[in-house]
């Protein structure tokens, strides 16, 4: 089966999965969580990546190569290549780690960085001097950078995946399709950060880089220069590609489609329909935070700010995002053959109750214990964000490299 068309495609766990075996493993998954969290991000821990944007932008990249090579380059070159689970996820996680190490440090900081655009490299930004041109506050602008543009790069990728998949390589050979949807899903998300993005890291430095970017365009709405408005708004969108792909297996971008490997109008379809649930779901999250803390306006702090309540948003969504992959990973095979709506209803609300759990923990003393975090919500040092994907990398190695295992048998694939 071709893994290009949905995110969960060929990937579920098998039916009639013990719900207990789901939860121990969930629990596993979890506990693995936390000490790679002491590892490599615990601000007291081995290696404290957590800046907090040092570590999010490589987490960021760490889930768009895991993205890269499930789902646009559908495992080519090495598609064909039978191995067992294990060796098919140990490979496949080897392969992924050392994608993300080559493009944040080879081609954005000594590459891109050094030849191109240079705040893309906090050593080319220190070389070019200006105000605050050291190594915290560059590398923090650097990773920034990376982080905006891998984010336009998930949301296009699973976009591409959800509602256009093969199309237009339908016919296509597996390599020319892989470098086709490559080129395209590249294209299109430079074209997105570079409008939705580009303009706020232009003015990071002072002075603002005018000629490079212009002035970020909506700020006359949104009360802040902060692309924290954009992210808001494209994450709460990939919630529902993610819900639709995921949980709802396809529907309803599936019924434009004849032959199940995607096509133009499904594309458009989910690419509309997700973007009008996304925007609605954003503003929705925002009127419940005024009723809560009132009104945001301009020089507010924490909770008052205008670009804590987008990106707040954005993480509401993210929690949303990962636990619809835990709800289909760890449960997904709890109704076994039920029709797929009772499947969709079951799992989605399983999903919201799931993300408010993951949101109740986070803000818990619990996770201030275990993680080291800022107590309180709303601190300017916390990015739930960073947690989120850290645990949604460890999710989509189980369900795309490991196929599953050991949920699902060991088989040669």
């Amino acid at each position: 089966m071709n893994t290009t068309v949905g995110v969960m495609a060929d990937t579920s766990t098998g039916r009639g999965m013990p719900a207990l075996w789901g939860l121990v493993n969930f629990v596993a998954v979890f506990a693995l969580v936390c000490g790679l969290w002491y590892v490599f991000l615990h601000p007291n821990g081995i290696m404290a990546l957590y800046t907090p944007m040092y570590g999010f932008s490589l987490l960021v990249v760490l889930v768009g190569s895991i993205i890269l090579i499930s789902k646009v380059l559908d495992y080519w070159p090495l598609a064909e290549v039978r191995m067992g689970a294990v060796t098919r996820g140990v490979l496949f996680t080897a392969l992924t780690c050392g994608l993300m190490l080559a493009l944040v440090y080879g081609f954005f900081w000594s590459f891109i960085g050094k030849f191109g655009i240079t705040y893309f490299s906090p050593q080319a930004i220190i070389k070019a001097g200006g105000v605050g041109a050291e190594i915290f506050n560059a590398r923090e602008n650097a990773s920034t950078a990376i982080t905006y543009l891998f984010t336009a790069f998930i949301w296009i990728a699973l976009l591409w995946s959800a509602g256009f998949g093969q199309w237009p390589w339908n016919r296509a050979g597996r390599g020319a399709a892989a470098l086709g949807r490559l080129g395209v899903v590249g294209l299109l998300s430079v074209i997105v950060y570079v409008v939705l993005f580009h303009p706020h890291v232009s003015y990071l430095f002072h002075p603002p880089q005018t000629m490079a970017g212009v002035e970020p365009w909506w700020a006359s709405w949104a009360m802040t220069s902060s692309a924290y408005y954009n992210l808001g708004i494209l994450l709460c969108m990939v919630m529902w590609i993610v819900i639709s792909d995921v949980l709802w297996e396809d529907y309803p971008w599936r019924f434009l489609d004849r032959d199940g490997t995607g096509s133009f109008f499904r594309g458009l379809a989910a690419l509309i329909g997700t973007a009008i649930l996304g925007v609605a779901s954003f503003v929705a999250m925002l009127r419940v935070m005024e009723v809560y803390w009132y009104e945001p306006f301009v020089g507010g702090s924490y909770t008052d700010a205008p670009y804590f309540r987008y990106l707040h948003a954005g993480e509401i969504a993210g929690f949303v995002i990962l636990a619809a992959f835990a709800v289909k990973t760890y449960f997904g095979g709890l109704l076994g053959e039920a029709p797929l709506w009772l499947r969709a209803f079951v799992q989605t609300v399983a999903t919201l109750a799931l993300a408010a759990v993951f949101y109740l923990f986070y803000y818990s003393e619990l996770s201030t214990l275990l993680l080291g975090k800022v107590p309180g919500i709303g601190q300017p040092e916390d990015t739930p964000l960073v947690w989120t994907l850290l645990f949604l990398a460890v999710v989509l190695v189980q369900l795309e490299f490991f196929r599953g295992w050991p949920l699902r048998k060991d088989e040669q694939s």
